[in-house]
């Protein structure tokens, strides 16, 4: 893995969206739970965001997530972490008290930092660091819920667009799982895009920021919107 420096634009990339999504994942717990010890919760909360990504960026920094002979691999364990919990974000009454608080257009707003990380993703491919099949020139198309996401945000914010949110929602979701499924496919474990297009770099820090936070808040920003269709804020 070359060497990295955080001034330049591409590799801050993934320190400042990460640090970005943290904040506003912050600020929506305040916004939750201003009525009730809303510093005690941001706290929490904080503190558990720390922790995580720290940790991540330790493991990424010490070799542990390069152990491909491991079984299973701390990477693929890595990956199940990161969708237990997103749904348990989603799904618990944490994720009930954002949904309940947060407009609906905003949580698909959010959802926008895919456009300039995927642009940030295709310049490593460029660099030679990510291997094609990840990058929007290969079999990633989550470019397409990046740019589309302000979109419906505007839609919804009128006050209609339920059906297209909806699908919407459905596409983004199938969209970042593809990704996923072929950055699993491209490790050194299955190899199957070859010896010549291994998926690697996302264990180096800054780049385990890419799976550990932001596809966590991809994963769980769909579920989140998906738990607010059943409520009863969401017109049209």
């Amino acid at each position: 893995m070359p060497t990295y420096s955080l001034a330049d634009p591409v590799v801050a990339t993934f320190v400042v969206i990460p640090v970005a999504l943290v904040l506003l994942l912050l600020w929506a717990t305040a916004v939750a739970y201003r009525q009730r010890g809303a510093a005690l919760i941001v706290t929490l909360v904080g503190v558990c965001a720390a922790l995580w990504m720290g940790g991540t960026w330790t493991l990424a920094s010490t070799g542990v997530l390069r152990r491909w002979d491991a079984t299973p691999p701390p990477f693929a364990v890595l990956v199940v972490a990161i969708f237990v919990l997103a749904g348990t974000l989603a799904w618990s009454p944490f994720g009930h008290r954002l949904v309940t608080a947060i407009p609906l257009w905003l949580l698909i707003l959010i959802q926008a930092f895919r456009f300039p990380l995927e642009l940030a993703m295709h310049a490593m491919y460029e660099r030679g660091v990510m291997p094609a099949q990840m990058s929007y020139s290969g079999r990633n198309f989550d470019i397409v819920t990046g740019v589309s996401a302000v979109i419906v945000a505007i839609v919804v914010r009128a006050g209609g667009g339920r059906r297209l949110a909806k699908a919407w929602n459905v596409l983004g979701l199938l969209l970042v799982l593809n990704v996923t499924t072929v950055a699993l496919l491209s490790t050194p474990r299955f190899r199957y895009f070859g010896d010549d297009n291994l998926n690697t770099w996302v264990t180096y820090p800054p780049y385990v920021w890419l799976p550990a936070i932001m596809v966590l808040a991809a994963i769980s920003g769909h579920l989140l919107i998906l738990r607010a269709f059943r409520t009863s804020k969401f017109p049209g």
